[in-house]
């Protein structure tokens, strides 16, 4: 008896265990005793956990907060989707088989009209397939107003950055320089991508702003 007791409370073999617990399991067993709740509230674990239904190949950055990990719905996620000149709610909606209304109320847009102030727009994911194997990227999006764990389907938020700063190259030395610039909004936004984009980009504006003047 004193065995079991034993195993119940090493945290290697509740590792193990955890391991191999679904989310609403995860978050039953982590209420048991403070010991079984250090080791469910472990990032490996909870991570494991958010990943394994929609079998993501890994997910990327730290929530703000742990209650991120206890709900893995398929609402959690989205694609980022870079605006380009020409681009619409509704033809988003229909590029990425989604209704126009889910579109507006993800991003928090009363109007069509908003998609001219932003960058870019988090679209819902219908098709759930598209999780597999793929890298997500835990953000806090400003217009969603809450962390998502966003999918990026054209090589992730690096290369968003990268675009942002001109170009893809990094040869010679205006290629140095736009290496320098990333580094410089990456660091001054604690790695984080898009806080990194932001950044950039307010600064350009205020560039903008200071030679019109």
């Amino acid at each position: 008896m004193n065995s079991n007791l034993t195993a119940l409370t090493c945290r290697d073999i509740l590792r193990l265990i955890f391991k191999r617990l679904d989310i609403p399991d995860l978050a039953r067993a982590s209420c048991v005793c403070s010991e079984w709740n250090s080791v469910g509230s472990d990032k490996e674990v909870q991570s494991r956990a958010f990943r394994a239904p929609w079998r993501l190949k890994e997910v990327v950055g730290n929530p703000s907060n742990g209650s991120f990990w206890r709900d893995n719905g398929i609402g959690k996620f989205a694609i980022s989707h870079k605006l380009n000149r020409g681009d619409s709610i509704a033809g988003l909606a229909v590029k990425y088989s989604v209704q126009v209304m889910d579109i507006k109320r993800l991003n928090n847009m009363m109007s069509d009209h908003g998609i001219h102030s932003r960058e870019r727009l988090l679209i819902p994911i219908s098709n759930p397939y598209i999780l597999v194997n793929s890298t997500c990227y835990i953000e806090m999006d400003n217009y969603a107003k809450r962390e998502v764990g966003v999918l990026y389907l054209d090589g992730g938020p690096d290369r968003e950055l990268r675009c942002l700063l001109g170009g893809n190259g990094v040869s010679g030395n205006r290629g140095k320089r736009r290496l320098l610039d990333a580094q410089y909004y990456l660091s001054i936004s604690n790695g984080d991508p898009r806080a990194a984009m932001s950044e950039f980009s307010e600064d350009l504006r205020w560039e903008r702003d200071a030679r019109l003047a």
